[in-house]
């Protein structure tokens, strides 16, 4: 369904102008390119294909940022119904599509920044060099960087601050929202279509973070010898083979499809193609 959402929104030029499918195309893009490179990653080592250090290091790295571009682009997208909802008169002006264009390269260049810094301080301290990829799959990274040095170890509890201050943000705009909508009435039904764009909303943050939180907690657990390493590495595969993946299935079907455009436009493909067939 990604591609052809996708397909929708980048040939339909007055879908293709509005910020709010912009970013919907460019988080689903991300999740598309996510994807590609686990199943790659997952296949070859099912294969037990070895791959060279160098290929390993960079499909790893290609991994990092399409996930860090879903990642930025989910909470640019409650940004951007922060700021459609409590500034309604001057929307347009705050985030024209030739702005949106910048922002979305911005997400890019924050998406590939915060892997490149963390993966030269692995290779400036030579931990790739020590290392054995048997499996090249994330979890790789997780023993790196728990046996590697405090440089590497406090790239590490960067990155999850940078994390969780985004989420602490996310949250904090989701508050503000329902305050300043509360005497509105659009939550007083549970199915009003505010209540379930907000329970949508969490529903996927909450798969794209947990994960992280999850790892970050096996984490702790295993630099302070609380569980084994073989458990971590079982913990570490579970959560990037189920809780990782969960977002990126739920995603298209509770953002794309929920947009009547969208619906709208791929209604009139099927339609056209079917009145094709018939004639």
């Amino acid at each position: 369904i990604i591609p052809t959402i996708l397909f929708v929104i980048f040939s339909r030029f007055s879908i293709r102008q509005e910020t709010r499918y912009m970013l919907l195309g460019n988080a689903l893009l991300s999740d598309l390119v996510y994807l590609l490179f686990y199943t790659l990653s997952a296949a070859l080592n099912a294969a037990h294909v070895h791959l060279p250090k160098e290929a390993c290091v960079l499909l790893l790295f290609l991994l990092a940022v399409a996930y860090s571009g879903g990642l930025f682009t989910a909470a640019a997208i409650i940004l951007d119904t922060y700021i459609a909802i409590l500034f309604p008169l001057r929307y347009i002006a705050i985030l024209p599509p030739s702005r949106t264009k910048k922002i979305i390269v911005l997400l890019w260049m924050c998406s590939a920044a915060f892997p490149g810094i963390f993966f030269l301080v692995l290779s400036s301290t030579h931990s790739f060099a020590s290392c054995v990829l048997e499996m090249c799959s994330v979890p790789v990274i997780l023993i790196l960087t728990l046996n590697g040095t405090d440089a590497v170890k406090l790239c590490f509890w960067l990155s999850t601050m940078v994390i969780f201050l985004c989420l602490s943000l996310i949250f904090c705009c989701y508050a503000i929202l329902y305050f300043k909508t509360k005497q509105s009435g659009i939550w007083e039904s549970i199915c009003s279509r505010a209540s379930v764009t907000f329970l949508m909303h969490n529903t996927v943050l909450f798969f794209y973070f947990f994960p992280l939180l999850a790892l970050f907690v096996e984490s702790f657990l295993r630099i302070n010898s609380v569980i084994r390493l073989q458990t971590g590495i079982w913990v570490s595969l579970t959560v990037l083979n189920v809780l990782m993946i969960l977002p990126k299935v739920l995603f298209p079907f509770l953002y794309g499809l929920r947009y009547r455009e969208i619906s709208a436009s791929l209604k009139s493909i099927v339609r056209s193609k079917h009145l094709h067939l018939v004639s």
